[in-house]
């Protein structure tokens, strides 16, 4: 009877005490923006059972997947010992031995005992030997608290169950482990009455060690174990590449405060697990510019817990950090809990641009697409220019119908490096004669990048103009060479009502090839390795009708180790392209081409992206690697390829 009071009280004051700190940490959510994320409860069921069922991102890192596999199992399979501990003096003649108490569960709790002390060991093992780099920044204390927690549990409960074989405590059975610690006591010859005493100190051992981890919790890092699964169940379902907006009419208002962030966004910051897969997977972080996705995400937690009167940017935040972003998504794709990183900081960019704090080149670069429709600041009528060269006339699609809309984008319509590939790609359409025509002096910025920025206003106002120009056409396809085009025109455009067919080069070309319309030679040609850009392969799924083309023109493919949903980014996306290198210890177009320069006897670098020709070609020639590899885009390899 008094062991069921002490542990009604105990449960009673560790239970409060808990909902306290729980409250205390999640009560701001009660204040926030509101998220609609209560929609399609189904999907989002089954996105949590994926996520769960220890799905591939989790196992990307296969040693820390398996070790959080191990202890996640185990975790579910020692609740019983909970249950059993808790159940059995809280409510007297309560046994899960009808059920297999004594049998096949307290085999199970001896096993995973087991594997939860070997998964522990592993983590312990991977966080103060091998130490990875994506660790920095995390709270090692923490972690060594909740390893010393585990252990106390998992040990409290196995000899728990020894000293009671050794008390003569009958149903043990089917406890291996405990049986040959018992069986290596033995020579203590320890009376019952010893062996039972020792039964009643690891029971409480074990019972005050539960609570002091369930008090714990809300204060650590490790709070994922009740978050994670929520914040699963509430991620975005719209397209990746399409950033949160409301309705046309009201676009998504600047984060200046950390109130002012969403509920599910305070929910990412509590639910983080701190593992740094994002941190290794950031390409402005890999820079040495001062941004780790992981500490970003940390400090908005931090702040959330105790805001005080230091200001959320400028302060929590640095501007630099903010603006180091290349939106590239790699963080959020190696998120093993789906926290979204990147809208975040789009939603304080917008706050830095609405307060003038923009640095004098991205300014420039605004400035023109606001008074051109094109970053470079040039005039309207040059941007067809580059069809002066082609021994044929391209159509204007405003003035006659076409099958395909060729919207041709900013660098590969100006920059004069990538203008000798987009009469290629033309050539390849006249060759296939693919009704095709362009917009000519109409085409401005898709806005892509202008919206990640955080310039909400010229982003609808370069959207509103394209979306007019093209109601004004008759197609039937959009094609574009710019992966970057490819995200406004076929996800961003929807949040204005205009829903396109929008396909990249690469998948048209390839349509052109299996249908016959374009032929090439079958022949050996060599090893190329391929570069995915990020906003055609992360954010829009096209990863194999590139791979196909190079296979198409006779090329064999080294893949570079990290390729597709794990490719490197550039460094030009979310406006990277209009910033100098202040800070900057190695731009990562240069980390990738050494990457690339590893793979043996891959002479080409093969792009579908003008800003990838852009930015892999300066850094080719930054490295003094031009006589081991050469930049070309795809629409080089095919017409080298062609049957004439």
């Amino acid at each position: 009877m008094a062991d069921t009071f002490i542990l009604w009280l105990l449960l009673v004051a560790a239970g409060g005490f808990t909902w306290w700190r729980f409250y205390r940490l999640l009560r701001p959510m009660k204040r926030a923006a509101r998220a609609a994320r209560f929609d399609q409860p189904l999907r989002r069921l089954a996105g949590v059972a994926r996520a769960l069922g220890l799905h591939e991102r989790l196992l990307k890192i296969r040693y820390s997947g398996i070790l959080h596999a191990m202890i996640f199992v185990s975790f579910i399979a020692l609740t019983t010992s909970i249950v059993e501990s808790f159940g059995s003096v809280l409510f007297p003649g309560f046994s899960l031995g009808p059920i297999g108490g004594t049998t096949w569960i307290a085999l199970l709790q001896d096993i995973f005992a087991l594997v939860m002390l070997a998964g522990v060991v592993l983590a312990a093992f991977q966080r103060y030997v091998l130490r990875p780099a994506r660790f920095r920044g995390s709270n090692a204390i923490d972690a060594t608290i909740i390893y010393v927690l585990i252990v106390t549990i998992v040990v409290s409960m196995i000899f728990e169950a020894t000293f009671g074989i050794l008390a003569g405590k009958a149903g043990a059975d089917w406890r291996p482990v405990s049986h040959a610690l018992a069986y290596a006591l033995s020579p203590l010859r320890l009376s019952g009455e010893q062996a039972a005493t020792a039964v009643t100190v690891f029971y409480w051992l074990h019972v005050t060690s539960i609570l002091a981890f369930l008090i714990y919790i809300p204060g650590s890092k490790h709070r994922h174990m009740f978050l994670a699964a929520p914040n699963i169940y509430f991620r975005s379902l719209k397209p990746k590449g399409m950033l949160p907006r409301a309705a046309p009419d009201k676009p998504p208002a600047p984060v200046a405060s950390v109130e002012q962030f969403t509920w599910k966004d305070m929910l990412d910051a509590y639910a983080c697990t701190e593992c740094g897969r994002c941190q290794a997977a950031c390409p402005a972080y890999a820079a040495g510019l001062p941004l780790s996705p992981k500490l970003l995400i940390t400090d908005i937690r931090d702040h959330l817990i105790d805001a005080g009167d230091t200001p959320l940017i400028g302060g929590v935040i640095r501007e630099e950090t903010l603006w180091a972003c290349t939106t590239c998504h790699a963080c959020m794709e190696a998120c093993p809990v789906h926290i979204e990183h990147v809208p975040k900081i789009v939603d304080m960019r917008r706050y830095l641009v609405e307060e003038g704090k923009i640095a004098p080149m991205l300014q420039e670069a605004l400035s023109n697409l606001q008074r051109t429709g094109n970053s470079m600041g040039s005039a309207t009528r040059m941007r067809a220019r580059w069809t002066k060269g082609l021994p044929f006339k391209i159509k204007d699609a405003r003035k006659e119908p076409v099958d395909i809309l060729w919207f041709v984008g900013d660098f590969a319509s100006y920059d004069p490096r990538v203008q000798d590939v987009t009469r290629k790609v033309a050539m390849l359409l006249n060759e296939a004669d693919v009704d095709f025509g362009i917009l000519y002096e109409a085409e401005q910025n898709s806005g892509n990048d202008v919206h990640r920025v955080g310039e909400e206003g010229l982003f609808e106002m370069l959207a509103l103009r394209n979306i007019e120009t093209i109601s004004g056409c008759s197609f039937n396809r959009i094609m574009t060479t710019d992966p970057h085009s490819l995200n406004a025109l076929a996800q961003e455009y929807r949040a204005f009502g205009a829903v396109y067919e929008v396909m990249h080069y690469a998948s048209f070309l390839l349509e052109l090839i299996e249908t016959g319309r374009l032929k090439l030679k079958a022949e050996a040609r060599g090893k190329v390795t391929y570069h995915d850009p990020c906003y055609l392969g992360r954010y829009n799924g096209g990863f194999d009708a590139p791979r196909a083309l190079i296979e198409r023109a006779g090329y064999r493919l080294a893949e570079m180790p990290r390729c597709r949903e794990n490719s490197f980014c550039c460094g030009a996306g979310g406006g990277q392209i209009w910033s100098d290198d202040s800070g900057v210890e190695e731009r990562p177009s240069e980390n990738r081409i050494k990457e690339a320069l590893s793979l043996e006897g891959a002479r080409y670098f093969v792009v579908s992206c003008p800003k990838d020709k852009v930015m892999y070609a300066a850094a080719v020639q930054s490295l003094g690697a031009e006589d081991a590899i050469e930049v070309v885009d795809l629409a080089d390899l095919i017409a080298r390829a062609l049957a004439h």
